[in-house]
């Protein structure tokens, strides 16, 4: 299964006419398209995981003329903006993480969307009703859900912090993608037509992604022209061009003023960006979080995400006990309720720092973990929700003192996608992205060939002065996302990340404790099925979890929910990248063998 190779298109059908108006396809022949994919590479030199082959095609490509992981990065991402378009782009925002071999450090970039200056506490309430509106159709199809993107912004930081080649050079692989086309599969085609309705609703978005009023077809070529002159628009002029002058102005209007067709009959409430929060908009560099587990080192992203404190905050818990030990089913009763008790706090404590006083130290410290671990029963799953800890005084002696529930509702979408990339000088980067929904907001911006994000839709729908993620003009909605780098000896041991809304923290988790305390190779911890606990009173699992170990785990008290969402056919629970750095140089680039149609894993230089 870990070597599950996937052949998505026939010659023929890579010779067919793109699925574009204009332009005719490129013999196979003379300028490949990349449509194999392989779930775990092993060997030397550089290593990539993500979803698509195009995307690992392109940082291969960047790694082999010379350049570093940071540099790969970013014709990765680019090219996924081209390839996976209703999960990245310029459109969103995300989250970067990058060791440095040179100094050993870590660091990070938030590039997370922010609320736009003239976004009220009352702007999800429908002034029609004087009610929330519904969160589907009218916020996840909607310009007033759409945040300030920092996706362009964020590679370009990281470039001029890290890489070696300009904005313009790292784009070029993307460019020639969108330019030439890939090869449509068949999850890009069934989430086309799971948001056909929505696409339908705007003039930019059918013409692009519904040509003919249908999905394109499996086998077909999709060629991108206008998102090619966007980035060769960046390339040019870099980012400025972006979030100022005539791109700017276009983006704004087109979430104040979305381009509806005259058939829709969805109500897509307008939004309030102008060109000057595009202007304002500045990626931050911030320290990455810090917890140790069975003595390695795991860096993750601070907050605006919760991802870095909450995966921390339950490994800590996790570090009390030696699960390795214990029976499979007694190590997973204590992964779901340590998940479930570090979700309590996530909600209770964790915003966009800039606004809210987050006590990032004390949920990832050892002692408020062990604390913590005092509630967890080996016998008996808690009735959820279980209540917060106190992180104004604690001892790691039980009892611990609890605090008030959080009120809180989670909106956090399953799209996104993540990659990890290291480079033959020990460079690691570990990078998760988004537009939110698959689909994002479902807007394209007109001839620009890109879907604006629907990230605001992150924050709590109703304004509460107690809630740390309340609607604030110019703040960052909090995010699961957990992209994650783990030190061993002070060198990296093994990198991942994952795609999935407020699942991905769960993902992550759960992909460290099969790595790391039951043993699994990386493939197979990637590849074994998975749960989610986010602190609530069923525990939403893929059915191959249920099935393996629904009996033995209900002795414990603990109830199950088929995975699966209202937006989307997939019942899946994540689509995880890893790197896994072994003695000699040696790599095991590893991505999902079956989820999301199976990931991409390339090395430069392959070995047995």
């Amino acid at each position: 299964m870990p070597h599950l190779r996937l052949r998505l298109a026939t010659m023929t059908a890579v010779l067919a006419l793109s699925v574009t108006s204009g332009a005719v396809a490129s013999p196979a022949f003379a300028d490949p398209r990349q449509t194999e994919k392989t779930a775990t590479a092993t060997g030397y030199g550089g290593a990539v995981s993500t979803v698509d082959p195009e995307a690992s095609a392109a940082a291969i490509e960047v790694l082999r003329k010379g350049g570093n992981a940071a540099d790969a990065a970013v014709a990765a991402a680019a090219t996924l903006g081209v390839t996976e378009p209703y999960s990245a782009g310029i459109g969103g925002g995300g989250y970067f993480v990058f060791y440095n071999a040179k100094t050993g450090k870590i660091g990070t970039i938030d590039g997370r969307e922010t609320a736009p200056a003239a976004m009220t506490h009352d702007a999800f309430i429908d002034p029609a009703t004087g009610k929330p509106y519904n969160f589907t159709p009218e916020l996840v199809t909607s310009g007033v859900s759409v945040g300030v993107p920092g996706t362009a912004a964020t590679w370009e930081r990281a470039l001029d912090r890290w890489g070696t080649l300009s904005l313009g050079d790292a784009l070029q692989p993307a460019i020639k993608v969108a330019t030439r086309g890939f090869v449509v599969d068949p999850t890009f085609r069934q989430q086309t037509l799971d948001n056909k309705l929505r696409f339908a609703a705007f003039s930019s978005t059918s013409k692009l992604f519904l040509p003919g009023g249908d999905a394109p077809a499996v086998g077909s070529v999709f060629q991108n022209h206008d998102l090619a002159a966007t980035y060769r628009l960046l390339a040019k002029q870099g980012t400025s061009a972006f979030y100022s002058g005539p791109l700017a102005a276009e983006i704004a209007a087109t979430v104040q003023a979305p381009p509806k067709t005259a058939t829709t009959t969805l109500p897509i409430p307008v939004g309030h960006m102008t060109t000057e929060d595009l202007a304002a908009y500045k990626p931050l560099d911030q320290a990455p979080t810090h917890v140790d587990y069975r003595g390695l080192d795991l860096y993750g992203m601070a907050p605006s995400s919760s991802g870095g404190t909450t995966v921390g905050e339950a490994l800590n818990i996790l570090d009390t006990v030696n699960l390795s030990e214990m029976s499979k089913p007694a190590a997973l009763h204590y992964y779901l309720e340590a998940s479930a008790l570090a979700f309590a706090d996530r909600g209770k404590y964790v915003g966009d720092p800039a606004f809210v006083d987050v006590p990032t130290a004390a949920l990832t410290d050892p002692l408020f973990g062990k604390e913590r671990a005092c509630q967890i029963d080996p016998l008996h799953a808690a009735t959820k929700p279980v209540a917060p800890g106190d992180v104004s005084g604690y001892d790691g002696v039980c009892p611990a003192s609890a605090a008030e529930l959080a009120d809180e509702k989670d909106t956090e979408n399953i799209s996104t996608t993540n990659m990890t990339v290291a480079d033959k000088w020990g460079n690691v980067v570990e990078y998760t992205l988004t537009i939110e929904q698959t689909g994002g907001s479902g807007i394209v911006v007109p001839g620009r060939g890109f879907l604006l994000n629907n990230e605001l839709t992150d924050f709590s729908a109703v304004y509460s002065a107690s809630d740390p993620n309340r609607i604030e003009p110019g703040k960052r909605p909090r995010s699961s996302m957990s992209p994650t780098i783990i030190l061993k000896d002070g060198k990296p041991f093994l990198a991942l990340g994952s795609p999935g809304g407020s699942t991905i923290i769960t993902t992550v988790l759960q992909t460290i404790l099969n790595r790391v305390d039951l043993g699994m190779s990386i493939s197979d911890a990637i590849a074994a099925p998975r749960a989610s606990q986010r602190n609530t009173a069923k525990v939403t699992a893929e059915p191959d979890f249920i099935k393996a170990y629904g009996s033995q785990l209900t002795p414990y008290g603990h109830q199950f929910t088929p995975s699966g969402d209202a937006f989307t056919s997939a019942a899946e629970i994540g689509a995880a990248t890893a790197i896994e750095f072994r003695p000699n140089g040696r790599m095991i680039a590893a991505a999902e063998p079956v989820r999301r149609g199976g990931g991409s894993a390339m090395v430069l230089n392959p070995s047995r």
